[in-house]
């Protein structure tokens, strides 16, 4: 199912799954690439973008081999997962070098008055802190309606479809049952299209989120072209 959208361009806030940054397979420069490409080409159209990347492969690398090693504290796992997030942030910071604020945002509470490029990175902040929060928490200082999550699936289903044969494909759906999917907890490193504790000041704060698969570029072009796009919206 494909939606329908008039977003005229303004402010988007975009969180990026690491795991297109760097999925297993090691850093991922096509889709860099062809992401750069559209976000430059819609920079000329007057949009502006604040871009939060995820730790992907890399975060999940770096606990699970800690993990091994000996027992960890949630805030140990946490705080590998953020320093993952830093290190794909510089990346995206120093591709969109020619477009973007010089310095990559750590914390989200900070003063934007000094932003004035077309782009700002920003990365993890602290414990407890998903990349899917510290994103809601910015789309809601910038009062914007909708949040574009770029994940790797093109929707999401009511139950796992890699365990569940009968899972359904969701196309909208509203916080209330979207939260009674995902739960109410944050786990560092957990993998679900958009973190329980995110989705609560999203509902909270009656922001949108449009699930989209970040892979196919296109699909993103669409929603900021104000043409049809495919994927999950949530609220």
């Amino acid at each position: 199912m494909t939606h329908s959208n008039s977003l005229a361009p303004s402010t988007l806030v975009i969180s990026v799954g690491g795991s297109l940054v760097v999925p297993k397979g090691g850093i991922d420069h096509e889709f860099l690439k062809s992401f750069k490409r559209l976000i430059c080409k819609h920079i000329k159209r007057g949009w502006r973008f604040v871009i939060v990347v995820g730790g992907g492969g890399t975060a999940r690398q770096y606990q699970e081999a800690a993990r091994k090693v000996g027992a960890l504290t949630r805030e140990d796992l946490d705080w590998l997962g953020i320093h993952a997030t830093r290190l794909n942030g510089h990346l995206l910071r120093t591709i969109f070098r020619s477009v973007a604020y010089p310095i990559m945002l750590k914390d989200p509470s900070r003063p934007l008055s000094r932003w004035k490029e077309p782009v700002l990175v920003v990365a993890g902040w602290k414990p407890g802190w998903s990349t899917d929060y510290v994103a809601t928490r910015i789309a809601k200082r910038l009062g914007a309606k909708m949040l574009v999550n770029l994940s790797n699936i093109d929707y999401v289903y009511d139950k796992d479809p890699r365990d569940h044969a009968d899972a359904r494909v969701i196309c909208n759906i509203s916080w209330k049952d979207f939260r009674g999917i995902v739960g109410n907890k944050w786990d560092p490193g957990m993998n679900v299209p958009f973190d329980p504790v995110a989705s609560r000041l999203a509902d909270d704060s009656g922001i949108q989120v449009a699930i989209l698969n970040g892979k196919n570029v296109s699909n993103l072009d669409g929603l900021l072209s104000g043409k049809r796009f495919v994927g999950t919206v949530i609220g």
